[in-house]
């Protein structure tokens, strides 16, 4: 197995590092796939309960897809399915079971933007550059499907103007408008930081975490009349929800089993 994505569990948490810091961590088709295989295979047993995300070295996150990638493309058929493939990829990252952390370093462009605005929470360092420089680099575009995730987050009107003049938001604006919830000082900070708020989600009840980050998914594409009826039975017919009930009148810490 390819040693561009490292996985590895630490008391709970899952590490997914892109490790081509020589190519500012520049993602290969392999590596998206590998991401997705991560996320989608992540244990439903409590094993893991929190997923950060983060990039090699301190230079970048993840500086968009290898362009040497694109050399091959000649048809309709690979713009079609290369953009199929990515959103099949950031859709396993959105719907992880379990809380997925961007703790972003530096760079963070093109498809890495698109998985980190995937994941549920975000946080960087000082340096950030974030953006999709498409209008002077590559002249692609950005699909429907990805253009709806970042105007969730930061609204329509921030996306087209961040497109149509190709700049990158720094750290400081990204936290304004709340793409991402902290800046932190330097790399280190971040990588800190990103443990101890998993370690704060690992302890919260998972199923009350699933059921939302599948409900503002459903919001976010299906909108308000989405049926959310299967997330309100999976928690309220719930072991956790008992013990919850239990524990809150006996004044005790609960002791989630995310059944």
């Amino acid at each position: 197995m390819s040693d561009d994505v490292l996985y590895a569990v630490e008391n709970g948490i899952g590490w997914i590092t892109f490790n081509r810091p020589d190519q500012r961590n520049a993602l290969t088709f392999a590596m998206y796939a590998r991401l997705a295989e991560i996320c989608g295979d992540v244990p439903m047993d409590g094993s893991v309960k929190a997923i950060v995300l983060r990039g090699a070295g301190d230079r970048a996150f993840a500086a968009g897809t290898d362009m040497t990638e694109f050399r091959g493309f000649s048809t309709p058929a690979d713009a079609h399915k290369y953009e199929e493939d990515a959103n099949t990829v950031f859709t396993a990252v959105e719907t992880c079971p379990v809380p997925t952390i961007a703790a972003i370093t530096g760079a963070c462009t093109g498809g890495g933007g698109a998985i980190a605005a995937a994941c549920d929470l975000r946080i960087c360092d000082s340096r950030l550059k974030f953006g999709f420089p498409i209008a002077r680099t590559l002249g692609n575009c950005l699909a429907i499907a990805n253009l709806n995730r970042l105007s969730a987050l930061i609204g329509t009107g921030r996306v087209r103007e961040m497109i149509f003049t190709a700049r990158l938001l720094g750290a400081e604006e990204a936290e304004r408008i709340g793409l991402v919830s902290e800046v932190l000082p330097d790399a280190e900070a971040v990588i800190a930081r990103a443990a101890d708020l998993a370690s704060t989600l690992a302890t919260h009840a998972p199923l009350t975490l699933r059921a939302t980050k599948e409900a503002l998914r459903r919001l976010r594409v299906d909108g308000p009349g989405a049926d959310d009826s299967d997330l309100v039975e999976m928690c309220y017919m719930s072991e956790d929800f008992r013990e919850g009930m239990d524990a809150f009148l006996s004044k005790r810490a609960p002791d989630w089993k995310g059944v």
